[in-house]
């Protein structure tokens, strides 16, 4: 008798440990066929850039014609310590530096801390000739402004030589904008690539007729600003053969109106000062 009741134990716990078995399964297959697809790589590219292809190819170069831009900026520092700039000499009130020369540098330097600076360039300086100044400007002024050259308005800079770019650049941060300036455009670079102009071999912002296309610039910029929404430091980086003035001008680009520009923080790069004992 006993022994028949523990078979009849036993035939009940293995339909239940069967049941209880059914159930996990059962659970688990469910999971699985609900259980969604992985995204295909595809997906996980960045968004493509905008373009500024104008869609002309009309056999003369097919450009719109270039168009003249209004010039905004902010308003010029009233008590920023005035620096004119001409070619390897600054003037600041009626006393003459050349920042080459160690001594002068230093003299510079102690006229310079703390203050804040407008750098107002003539139209023959070059950045290449300037890259002393600007190095001591970064170290010892307490901002630098560089006013434009056509209207009463400046720019609030960051000055970054090409080591401090480059560790800008290797920031894990999105877009990473900059206008590399050449003397046949402007190309738009960003950490996705370069954005497309009306040529795909050539600039973004070719020159038109003999001139910078600001108009263009402006317009490329307020794309990347559609596309980066979050970025709001952008870098300029001109060719050292690029004159300030020039510069400046490009700076005028960011502004769609006075006081109101599309990145907040405008970065200048500048060619690294030579040391002594460098070659060449």
């Amino acid at each position: 008798m006993e022994h028949g009741r523990i078979q009849r134990v036993a035939r009940v716990s293995r339909r239940r440990g069967l049941g209880v078995l059914a159930c996990c399964l059962g659970f688990v297959l469910s999971a699985c066929r609900e259980e969604k697809p992985a995204q295909p790589l595809q997906t996980l590219k960045p968004e493509p850039l905008p373009s500024l292809s104008t869609g002309s190819a009309a056999d003369d170069g097919g450009a719109e014609p270039r168009v003249d831009v209004p010039v905004h900026g902010e308003k010029l520092p009233s008590d920023a310590l005035r620096m004119t700039l001409a070619g390897e000499q600054v003037r600041v009130d009626a006393e003459t530096f050349e920042p080459t020369k160690p001594d002068s540098l230093a003299r510079l330097a102690s006229r310079v801390k703390g203050r804040d600076v407008l750098l107002v360039p003539d139209a023959d300086t070059f950045l290449a000739q300037v890259s002393e100044l600007l190095a001591v400007l970064r170290d010892s002024a307490g901002s630098v402004w560089l006013s434009h050259p056509d209207a009463p308005v400046a720019y609030r800079l960051v000055l970054r030589d090409e080591e401090g770019f480059r560790e800008w650049l290797a920031e894990v941060a999105p877009g990473k904008l900059r206008i590399i300036q050449r003397a046949d455009g402007f190309e738009l670079s960003t950490s996705v690539g370069k954005l497309p102009g009306p040529d795909a071999n050539g600039p973004s912002v070719p020159v038109r007729e003999g001139r910078q296309d600001l108009a263009m610039l402006r317009r490329g910029l307020g794309l990347l600003k559609g596309r980066f929404k979050q970025s709001e430091d952008l870098c300029l980086v001109p060719s050292f053969g690029t004159e300030v003035a020039q510069a400046a001008r490009a700076l005028g680009a960011v502004y769609t109106a006075p006081g109101e520009p599309l990145f907040e923080t405008l970065c200048l790069v500048y060619p690294t000062p030579r040391r002594a004992g460098d070659a060449g």
